[in-house]
């Protein structure tokens, strides 16, 4: 299959998609040396620059891997699925069995870290919280995420930040799901508004240890039900 020059731009992306194509169609079987960086340019009418980029992307892709002294070889026919893409096919008992990880010790740092700002960001999540009884289950479920954000914020530690937002999006749409299945807000609009207050006043209270017992109890209580499904 002739490679063929490529359009202006984005140039990094589309010489990355035609050599993914040849990888993934099979014209180039996993064991095979790609042609060098020269030979590539050329084909793709590009500069070596922008085929470094796209073997870059390839190579975080599970793709291809380069070889000292020898060239990059094919070393994989599908692209590894991204962090994103496993989190949405994950199962919720799964993706809770690791926010219960996650969460119980942003709750422990946030304790020891939150700032006076933290301290008023987390009153008012909780107000929200509570306001939000009275409101839909989407929105109940917005504000309950948010609660649990703003104790991951108090934790002052960007990778930490960074990995619950990857989550956001999922628990969001899982949580849904599992107000809606179990009807948990029928008898109680506000539910686990106890647990979400015992929770912030830990945190605010600085006590770290009761911080994370308090998220732990919560998040075990939802997965006690996502088992007993």
């Amino acid at each position: 299959m002739p490679l063929g020059a490529l359009r202006p731009s984005p140039l990094v992306e589309q010489a990355t998609a035609h050599l993914r194509e040849q990888i993934t169609s099979g014209e180039w079987a996993v064991g095979t040396k790609l042609p060098g960086e020269v030979a590539l340019a050329t084909s793709l009418g590009v500069g070596r620059s922008t085929v470094r980029e796209a073997l870059r992307a390839l190579a975080g892709a599970g793709l291809v891997r380069a070889r000292q002294g020898s060239g990059v070889f094919v070393i994989a026919a599908t692209p590894r699925e991204d962090w994103s893409t496993r989190l949405r096919q994950a199962a919720i008992n799964d993706v809770y069995e690791v926010r219960l990880l996650v969460e119980v010790g942003a709750a422990r740092l946030a304790a020891g870290r939150r700032t006076e700002a933290d301290v008023t960001a987390l009153r008012e999540a909780l107000a929200r919280r509570r306001a939000a009884g009275s409101a839909d289950d989407a929105e109940f479920v917005e504000a309950d995420i948010a609660l649990h954000e703003a104790v991951v914020a108090a934790a002052h530690n960007p990778v930490l930040t960074g990995l619950f937002t990857e989550f956001v999006p999922v628990l969001k749409q899982q949580l849904l799901a599992l107000v809606e299945l179990l009807d948990l807000r029928a008898d109680d609009p506000h539910h686990g508004e106890e647990g979400h207050a015992v929770l912030v006043n830990t945190v605010v209270a600085g006590d770290a240890e009761a911080a994370a017992r308090a998220s732990r109890h919560e998040l075990e209580q939802t997965l006690a039900l996502l088992h007993s499904l």
